[in-house]
């Protein structure tokens, strides 16, 4: 038995199929994949992402620390204000990719990857001196994702704050439904929508409210189409400890010219600088095939690099994926091979993101 979430009774209700992912035992699906995507792109999905890890740093050496560990310029955010950003080794490897709530600068609270909270936590934990104090609140909190355009519609009629006063990669403490919460609106899914976090004690009852409203219920494989279309990465497959933020294209999350001399500043500077040894590209299939994780990827004879993920998109109906690549082989319009199972099909190196929204009428 994995690990399960304060919802985990809730999707067999739904007709949920669960997975172990990561060692949770968590839903796949509820309908289809492809009904689930479509609801997302259309009108709105509900997702349970209480898996993820929250772990709080507070006091008065927050700042310093925070831009000590992450890429990105703590400092540059303001309160109220989320940011994406990276934490690797002193090699420029990633040790995860994550958000950052910026309470304030004394008080600044990390969702991070499921898989990682334990690493990330014994990480911050080992460099970490008297000025901060570090809290694991991850059992103690649920998160859902609201995703989709009628998501603010939806989320509205259960809060009396006016959500359109959230903006992108900003958040609020509001009540939803009576219920204390910190609502966000960063999305992973390419799509407008929010992330609730509130107590877990609460958070099966507030599931089925925003499906009485009108939410889909969403799993793992949408989440995946999903973020994948939009060029979104997942630690474990885009980043990893030997995959670093500018190999897979999160450069934007590394600011090479703040003062702190943080961990895994000289490589990543060097790779700025130089460009980066591989690096993330889209490839669409030309003959029939699927990429998936782990496929190798050749030039001609040499290997050049691998698949991080793929699959038949449902927005595009193609056979596409992300690539590694070694940097000679990611210029648009290059012709690849990639070894599905035990035949050598064709691939071409596409523009990314595969899906973008279009803004109006948000």
């Amino acid at each position: 038995m994995g690990k399960r979430t304060p919802l985990y009774d809730r999707y067999a209700a739904y007709g949920g199929k669960t997975i172990d992912f990561g060692g949770w035992d968590l839903p796949v699906q509820f309908s289809s994949i492809k009904e689930e995507h479509e609801a997302v792109r259309t009108k709105a999905g509900l997702f349970d992402v209480s898996h993820m890890g929250e772990i709080r740093v507070t006091g008065e050496g927050t700042l310093d620390f925070l831009q000590k560990m992450l890429t990105n310029n703590v400092e540059k955010a303001a309160d109220g204000q989320c940011q994406y950003t990276a934490m690797c080794y002193e090699d420029g490897g990633t040790v995860d990719d994550l958000l950052i709530y910026r309470f304030n600068s004394e008080d600044v609270l990390l969702v991070v990857n499921a898989a990682n909270i334990e690493k990330d936590e014994e990480w911050l934990r080992k460099h970490a001196d008297d000025r901060v104090t570090i809290t694991n609140e991850s059992e103690e909190t649920a998160q859902l994702a609201l995703q989709g355009p009628k998501a603010e519609e939806l989320l509205q009629e259960l809060s009396d704050t006016n959500l359109a006063d959230i903006s992108f990669f900003r958040f609020r403490e509001v009540k939803i439904d009576g219920v204390n919460a910190v609502v966000s609106r960063t999305g992973y899914t390419g799509e407008d929508g929010f992330e609730i976090y509130l107590h877990q004690d609460r958070a099966a009852e507030l599931w089925d409210t925003l499906i009485d409203q009108g939410a889909a219920p969403i799993g793992l494989g949408a989440r995946d189409t999903l973020r994948f279309e939009a060029k979104l990465a997942l630690y474990g497959q885009e980043l990893s400890a030997d995959i670093t933020p500018i190999e897979a294209g999160i450069g934007f999350a590394v600011k090479t010219d703040k003062p702190s001399d943080f961990l895994g500043k000289a490589t990543l500077q060097q790779q700025k600088a130089d460009g980066p040894p591989r690096k993330l590209v889209g490839i669409e299939m030309i003959d029939k095939g699927i990429p998936r994780n782990g496929y190798k990827v050749f030039g001609e004879e040499t290997e050049i690099g691998f698949v991080t993920s793929g699959t038949q998109s449902p927005t595009l109906g193609k056979n596409v994926g992300l690539a590694l690549l070694s940097a000679d082989w990611t210029a648009i319009g290059t012709e690849v091979v990639v070894q599905v199972r035990k035949k050598k099909l064709k691939a071409v190196v596409v523009e990314t993101p595969f899906y973008k929204r279009s803004k109006g009428g948000n």
